[in-house]
This record gives structure tokens, C-alpha cells and sequence, in this order.
């Protein structure tokens, strides 16, 4: 057996050991994570002490990058249910869309919003309106939840400025504004095509608020509840933040001096904190609430939020734990001789690795990385195309050994079986919707 078949079997044996102590032998999802990157490790004979440095490293590069989010995304989601902000835009959105149109609303909100923002932002953005949308209606949390982590999934996997395809344009040549025109062009169907997915997957499977949603649903104690301006304000204060740098970054080039404000006040961590800042206000002393109630919703939502940060930090850890046994590298070297074209070859070795690995971003550069040097001598090949392509694998297959799948279950508070059987699936099917309408595309243009 050649190393690079044996250490795509030790990956599948950690993820299959991951997921039966998970759902059949009931051990804490952190605790499991730990074993399997350590299995993982082991059976691929790296150094012990190098196992624990890429589970740390891969924990705490993971939590770097969210923890600041999660943590200041649920202190501003409390404020806004208490305050009665989520149940003000509710409302709103009942009375002029109706509650059978409510699964289209939070698509398309999260649609507009992931744009600018990454994929855990826009979760703890919209989970509070989300839920709150819930206890109004009496709607399955499902049927509104699931199109709106769907949408999120697609522009944060498909669209730049999002980390994957923005970190390949460059090395590939591609043009950012070209990408973005048909990696939405290719997003938005995705986005309409997957709701009937959506519905038929949340009549058959049902999850109840808790957790963090418990949070997040409490009924308001404010003496007047904020306006729907001030409260699509509040809430969209980080989103229009981060626009602001992501619209620097494809206008300006790099050395313009206003480049680096703009990067500072966009950088996800520094845009939720001027936004919780601002809900200290708007959502609390605004509404009546002393300091001393202030103090308290800061610190009493941020207990079921830890379980998470775990649990995705970990994820983090046994990914960093595969890519460095070489998964990833042994993935590209099997497939990279496959007879096919450019956009499905780069679509293959792109979700073969996420499968492997989790990480959205280390799959689609890694298959950039390979892709490379193949297409520097096919000129007829559409760079924009192929970006949108590597975008569409890295979609591909969300599972136990990537952060977003748990992000996911965690905050719709599903069971692991439950997460495989719906969010997995999702995955799977859009990042096929997203090939071929990338190939059609191809075929048009």
C-alpha cells in the first residue's frame, strides 16, 4: 500500500471513530475530537509532540479568528432580544411578507448580509432575528433556519472578498470583479434552487430553541423597545463596516494609505465591538436598563456560548491535525493525473480534500496550488470560472471535521445524526448545483 492510499484510510478511519463516539457512544463532542485527532496522529506516525502542536495550533488559529466574534456576537444578540429589537424586526418582517413567505425572507437577508461577512458572523448576527421570528409565529426552527445557513454557506464559499477565493485570485490570475459577477451569478441559483431541499429536510426533522437560543428568545424588559431603524442600524452597523473594507480592498490598490483604517475598522473582531458598544446603547441604556443590568445580560449569555467555542475550536484541532499528516497533500497527488478538464478537475481535488481535512480555505488553496501550473499553458481556460469552481468543491461535504458544521448544529441545536443527515447533506447537493452551473457557464461564455 504507497503512503499517500495509507494516509487517506487513517483519515476516514478518524472521522468514522469520530462520529461513532459521537452519536452511538455519547461522548462529549470535545472529548472526541481530542481522540480522533490523536488516532489520527498516531496511525500516521508523526511525532508525538507534533500532534499536540497542530491540535493547539489549529485550536487556537481557529479561535483567533472567532472566538472575539461569537463572544461579542452573543452579547449583542442578548441586548437585542431583550431590548425587544429582534422582536421589533420580526414583526416587521411579518406583516410585510407574510408568514408564508418568512423561509424566503430569512434566505435572502442571509444572502444579503453573508456578503460582506464570514460565515460565523452572519450566524450570530441573524440567530437572534431568527428566533425571535420563531416564538412569534410558531414556525419550526428549522424551516427558517435552515435556508439562512444555506445562504450564508454559498456566498461565503463561492464570493470574494470571503477568505477561499479571495486568497486564490491572485496566484490564478483571475480578475476580482469578474469573479465576483459569476460566482454570484452562480450563488443566487444555488440559493433559490436549494429551498425546496430545505423545506422537505425541515418537515421531517425537528429541533427545539435551547441552548443558545434560550438566550436569545427572552422576552423583553425594556420600558420601550428601539425603533426598526435603530435596530436594523445596530445590527447591520458590522455589516456595513466590513463592506466598507471589502470594497477597499477590490477598489484601492494596496499601497493607498487609507487601505490600512479600512482593514482595521472592517477586521471582524474590531466591527462587532463597535457594534456591541453602540447596543450597550441603543439596545440598553436607551431603553431604560441601569449599568447594573447592562453588567448582568453581558455576562449571563456568554455560558452556553463556551460549549461552542469548544467544540469549534477542536474542529479547528483535528483539522490541522489531518492537513498536517499530509491528508490533503496525498489527496492532490492521487487525483491530479485524472484525465479531466480544468473546472472539474479543480471542482474534484478541491471537495476530495475538504472531505478530508474540513477547512474550506486550506481545500480551495491547495487545489489552487495544484491547479496552477496545469492551466498556465490552457489560456482558453476562464480564470473567473475556475475560481468559482475551486469555490463550489470547497462547499463540498461539511462534516464532523469542519468548524461550520458545528456552528451549525450548535445554534439550529441539532444532533450530530440529525447535522449529517440535513446540514451534510446541503453541502453536498449545492456544491453539485454550483459545478454545473459553473460548467454551464463555461459553455455560454
Amino acid at each position: 500500500m504507497s503512503k499517500d492510499t495509507e494516509l487517506l484510510l487513517i483519515a476516514l478511519a478518524g472521522v468514522v471513530a469520530l462520529v461513532l463516539l459521537i452519536a452511538r457512544l455519547k461522548v462529549n463532542a470535545f472529548v472526541a475530537l481530542l481522540v480522533a485527532a490523536l488516532f489520527v496522529g498516531l496511525a500516521s506516525r508523526m511525532k508525538p509532540t507534533d500532534i499536540a502542536k497542530s491540535f493547539q495550533d489549529g485550536l487556537g488559529a481557529t479561535l483567533g479568528s472567532i472566538a472575539v466574534v461569537i463572544g461579542l456576537g452573543t452579547i449583542l444578540g442578548k441586548f437585542l432580544a431583550e431590548s425587544g429589537g429582534a422582536a421589533v424586526v420580526a414583526n416587521a418582517l411579518i406583516r410585510t411578507l407574510g408568514r408564508t413567505r418568512l423561509p424566503w425572507a430569512t434566505l435572502f437577508m442571509a444572502f444579503i448580509i453573508g456578503l460582506p461577512v464570514f460565515f460565523g458572523v452572519g450566524v450570530v448576527l441573524l440567530t437572534p432575528i431568527l428566533f425571535a421570528l420563531c416564538r412569534e409565529t410558531q414556525e419550526p426552527l428549522l424551516k427558517l433556519g435552515f435556508p439562512m445557513v444555506v445562504a450564508l454557506s454559498l456566498v461565503h464559499c463561492l464570493v470574494p472578498p470571503h477568505p477561499g477565493p479571495m486568497a486564490v485570485l491572485e496566484p490564478l490570475g483571475a480578475d476580482a470583479g469578474k469573479t465576483i459577477l459569476w460566482s454570484l451569478l452562480v450563488a443566487l441559483p444555488c440559493c433559490v434552487l436549494a429551498m425546496p431541499m430545505c423545506q422537505f429536510a425541515s418537515d421531517r426533522v425537528f429541533a427545539e430553541l435551547g441552548g443558545i437560543g434560550a438566550q436569545l428568545t427572552a422576552k423583553s424588559e425594556a420600558k420601550t423597545p428601539p425603533g426598526l431603524g435603530l435596530t436594523l442600524f445596530t445590527i447591520l452597523l458590522p455589516v456595513l463596516l466590513m463592506l466598507v473594507a471589502s470594497g477597499a480592498d477590490v477598489t484601492l490598490a494596496k499601497e493607498h494609505p487609507a487601505r490600512a483604517w479600512t482593514s482595521f475598522i472592517g477586521h471582524p473582531a474590531v466591527a462587532m465591538l463597535v457594534a456591541t458598544l453602540f447596543a450597550f446603547f441603543s439596545f440598553g441604556f436607551a431603553r431604560g436598563f441601569d449599568a447594573t443590568k447592562v453588567l448582568k445580560f453581558s455576562e449571563e449569555c456568554l455560558g452556553p456560548a463556551a460549549l461552542t467555542l469548544l467544540v469549534v475550536g477542536a474542529g479547528g484541532g483535528f483539522n490541522r491535525v489531518l492537513d498536517n499528516a499530509g491528508a490533503s497533500q496525498a489527496i492532490a497527488a492521487l487525483l491530479k493525473e485524472l484525465p479531466l478538464s480544468p473546472l472539474l478537475l479543480a471542482w474534484l481535488v478541491t471537495a476530495v480534500i475538504r472531505t478530508a481535512v474540513g477547512s474550506a480555505t486550506v481545500s480551495i488553496i491547495t487545489a489552487a496550488g495544484l491547479i496552477a501550473p496545469m492551466i498556465a499553458t490552457l489560456p482558453e481556460v476562464s480564470r473567473e470560472l475556475l475560481v468559482v469552481a475551486l469555490g463550489a468543491g470547497s462547499l463540498f461535504n461539511s462534516h464532523v471535521n469542519d468548524g461550520g458544521f458545528w456552528f451549525v448544529k450548535e445554534y439550529l441545536n441539532l444532533t450530530v445524526p440529525q447535522a449529517l443527515q440535513t446540514w451534510t447533506v446541503f453541502t453536498c447537493v449545492n456544491s453539485l448545483l454550483a459545478l454545473l452551473l459553473v460548467l454551464l457557464l463555461d459553455l455560454l461564455i
